[in-house]
């Protein structure tokens, strides 16, 4: 019994996956909401012209029958507008569905019980078995949908249908119908979250590649390729209240002397963690990052004022020196150092991204010029200057 539950209750594709499937697919009621809505409105609506012109200008039934089409109608305009917006709960679409059910059973108990008390419903049976078809709800909220139906159905027509062989005949065929559209609705249900999942694995198993192509294995930061395409998205989709782009360029101080004397296992292990550090300056500052080369990487930032770059390389050399990865054969410290280019660059100043790499490399060749640990800055009309290595 509990293995069927289980599977009754989709838990067989497994909890988080399951929830995650139901979540992105129940979006998916809405076009149905508003189009079931639409069609139940023109139906009822069609249905109201019977008793005006056969029924002796019965407006009382007619009149039931337009407050249905109108109340799917208002229900299918609110749907339709739900699906304009970009944060949509499930909440309110439970709550449309239940409308959308409730509404169609008025129509359907009115039409096959009250207003036919001497005949069958088995027009009305249709919509039973139809209804839950349309949706991708959870298996409880479908049999919740489909008892109070059926239970609402089954005493109405007791009620409305003194003759036992209709009413036994209604109650009979409405049990039938309630259970086909619950089998049905959940062989659907579960066909379409299999799809559902079947993309959630291949959207998965394509971003994990993506992923793999722009990714540094060693550092896990991002690599030359993905810098290249960053960059000139940086330079083209810049933000209004971004005035500047900094580029900066960095190299390890004498790090073919580190490989040389500690082996490329250590070396290997010293790229890791300036990765970490690197990506940990991206968290801290808002800095992308990449791994653009052997020991050379490369780092994208926006500012508003040109003078907070001093914050950041003050912050960068300061988080390498945290590391105190020792270096012996450095001749500028004891420990694993790096040289720093910056070049900032005014938003929208017409700039190719080989130009700017080029001008920040320059810098970097100017700070390893200049003795190493240190960055030197410079940009559009602004003064070269040297930052060395001092606390926050």
């Amino acid at each position: 019994m509990r293995k069927f539950l289980y599977s009754w209750r989709f838990y067989t594709f497994g909890r988080e996956q399951y929830q995650k499937c139901i979540t992105n697919a129940f979006v998916n009621n809405l076009p149905s909401l508003r189009q079931g809505n639409a069609i139940v409105a023109v139906f009822s609506i069609l249905c109201a012209l019977v008793p005006i012109f056969t029924e002796d200008y019965n407006f009382i039934k007619a009149g039931i029958y337009i407050g249905v089409g109108v109340i799917a109608l208002l229900i299918s305009a609110y749907a339709n507008f739900v699906m304009q917006q970009i944060n949509v709960t499930s909440r309110i679409i439970y709550i449309l569905i239940t409308l959308f059910y409730a509404n169609l059973m008025l129509f359907g108990t009115y039409f096959g019980v009250w207003a036919n008390k001497d005949k069958p419903a088995s027009l009305v049976l249709c919509f039973f078995v139809c209804a839950l078809l349309l949706f991708i709800n959870s298996p409880r909220f479908n049999l919740f949908l489909t008892l109070g139906a059926v239970t609402a159905f089954i005493v109405s027509t007791i009620i409305a249908k003194r003759e036992y062989a209709i009413w036994i005949y209604d109650v009979i065929y409405v049990i039938i119908a309630g259970s086909l559209g619950l089998y049905f609705s959940w062989h659907i249900t579960k066909l379409r979250l299999g799809l559902e999942l079947s993309a959630n694995q291949l959207e998965e198993e394509r971003n994990k590649y993506v992923d793999q192509s722009i990714t540094d294995e060693l550092t896990q930061l991002r690599n030359r390729r993905d810098f290249m395409g960053t960059f000139q998205r940086y330079l083209s989709n810049y933000r209004s209240s971004d005035d500047f782009l900094c580029i900066a360029i960095a190299d390890i101080d004498f790090f073919k002397f580190y490989n040389d004397h500690y082996g490329h296992p250590k070396g290997d292990e010293c790229l890791r963690s300036i990765g970490v550090m690197l990506n940990a300056l991206k968290d801290d500052m808002g800095v992308y990052t990449a791994r653009v080369g052997g020991e050379e990487f490369a780092a994208l930032w926006f500012e508003k004022d040109p003078s907070h770059v001093d914050k950041v390389i003050t912050h960068w050399t300061n988080a390498i020196r945290a590391l105190k990865m020792p270096h012996e054969k450095s001749k500028v410290s004891d420990y694993v150092t790096m040289s720093i280019g910056v070049y900032i660059s005014k938003c929208g100043a017409y700039q190719e991204t080989k130009i700017l790499y080029d001008l920040a490399d320059k810098a970097l060749y100017t700070a390893k010029g200049s003795g190493r640990n240190c960055a030197i800055i410079c940009g559009d009309d602004i003064k070269e200057y040297k930052i060395n290595p001092k606390e926050e």
